[in-house]
């Protein structure tokens, strides 16, 4: 896994799934500990779009993507 903050209060993160597969998940955070909040996100956030994932996060671009 791997996060980013896009604000104090907003992470995204890039998640890899069991088979070489990823997805990117977006979530509202407390901001104050991003260490453990990103965690929150990558199991309860909204699934972004792969287009705007792979903005983000292009190193992940050679695995497939989980639909």
């Amino acid at each position: 896994m791997e996060y980013k903050a896009l604000d104090k209060q907003v992470l995204v993160v890039a998640v890899e799934g069991g088979i070489g597969d990823w997805a990117c998940y977006i979530g509202a955070v407390a901001g104050k500990n991003h260490e453990r909040e990103f965690m929150e996100v990558a199991k309860h956030g909204t699934k972004l779009p792969r287009q705007i994932a792979e903005l983000l996060f292009p190193e992940w671009e050679r695995y497939r993507w989980r639909e």
